[in-house]
């Protein structure tokens, strides 16, 4: 099977189709009239998020090479007498504060603490490698401590190009399930039922968003650990199905987009058919609840969608706060 996935990755790979430069891979397919098309979906003005909280209670936990974020408050209501302590102590910053407190302005700032891809997130095509090799053949050197030089998710952000035709292809309501069972296996034949049954096509430069309903179990248990590997998701056979369609993304509200589980020997190879041999970045951990009811009370399961990530230099994953506009 290890031999038959690499045949696959022969046939799908985008290696220098967009040029031996390229670093967006199947954002390509997001044309001016792909985004001019998707623009025409927006009939009532609603707007959906499809983001998770970003806060200490989500799948993360505490320990590992991911940790839910850290939020720290740095200046707060509590120091709004603080001028009074600080005459004749400290540095510049407590000399500035001391002149701020003087009037009657006060502020709030604080941090966050995260890993970039620690909630609804974006992986980056710098993001996942095999052979030495990232997507269009850059080195795998080319991340490095100070940061991916190549296919970094800046190179997506700078040019703002995630905002097109998003297809909700919903599983688990096909299913008549609240979620799917841990480690059930959707495959691309599953993919062309629920899209005949919605009555919708995925078109090339649509980000295919699939929900398998896993967010609520998540919201029942609140057991990130087994959340994650008994996650339900695509079968690695997708990435053909994907490239086929000529899709520029695909997202869903688990953990990996595939099933953690993998079919294969080979541990989550559909990643690496898609950001390494396609160029398809993922979306991980969306929140599709109420996209879901919204698209089956109108049947209307395609959206302007807007799914920009952060423009964090030499990164190889953001934060994305993806809205849905219908």
């Amino acid at each position: 099977m290890a031999e038959h996935w690499r045949e696959v990755a022969k046939r799908v790979r985008n290696w220098g189709k967009w040029g031996p430069n390229d670093q967006l891979g199947t954002l390509n397919y997001i044309t001016p009239e792909v985004v001019t098309r998707a623009a025409k979906l927006v009939r009532k003005g609603r707007t959906i998020p499809l983001s998770i909280p970003i806060d200490a209670y989500g799948p993360q936990g505490a320990h590992g090479f991911r940790r839910n974020p850290i939020h720290i408050m740095s200046v707060d209501g509590g120091d709004e007498n603080a001028a009074r302590a600080l005459e004749g102590w400290g540095g510049s910053t407590e000399a500035q504060i001391r002149e701020f407190w003087k009037g009657p302005m006060r502020f709030n700032d604080d941090y966050i603490i995260m890993p970039l891809q620690g909630s609804t997130q974006w992986d980056a095509l710098s993001h996942v490698y095999y052979d030495g090799q990232l997507y269009n053949g850059y080195p795998a050197s080319a991340v490095n401590s100070f940061g991916a030089t190549k296919d970094s998710i800046d190179q997506v952000a700078g040019q703002g190009l995630i905002t097109t035709r998003g297809v909700l292809l919903d599983v688990a309501h096909h299913r008549r399930m609240k979620y799917l069972p841990g480690n059930t296996v959707i495959s691309p034949e599953d993919l062309e039922e629920v899209a005949k049954a919605e009555g919708v096509t995925v078109d090339p430069g649509d980000v295919v968003v699939v929900r398998t309903g896993w967010r609520v179990n998540f919201l029942e248990t609140r057991n990130g650990e087994e959340w994650a590997v008994n996650s339900p998701g695509l079968s690695w056979r997708c990435a053909e199905w994907l490239h086929n369609k000529q899709a520029a993304a695909v997202a869903s509200d688990n953990i990996a987009v595939e099933v953690f589980r993998s079919e294969l020997e080979d541990a989550l190879v559909f990643h690496l058919l898609t950001i390494r041999d396609m160029g398809m970045m993922l979306g991980e951990i969306w929140d599709l609840e109420v996209l879901s009811h919204d698209c089956a009370q109108d049947g209307a399961y395609t959206f302007l969608l807007a799914a920009q990530p952060l423009r964090f230099s030499g990164a190889v994953g953001s934060p994305v706060n993806p809205v849905a506009i219908k």
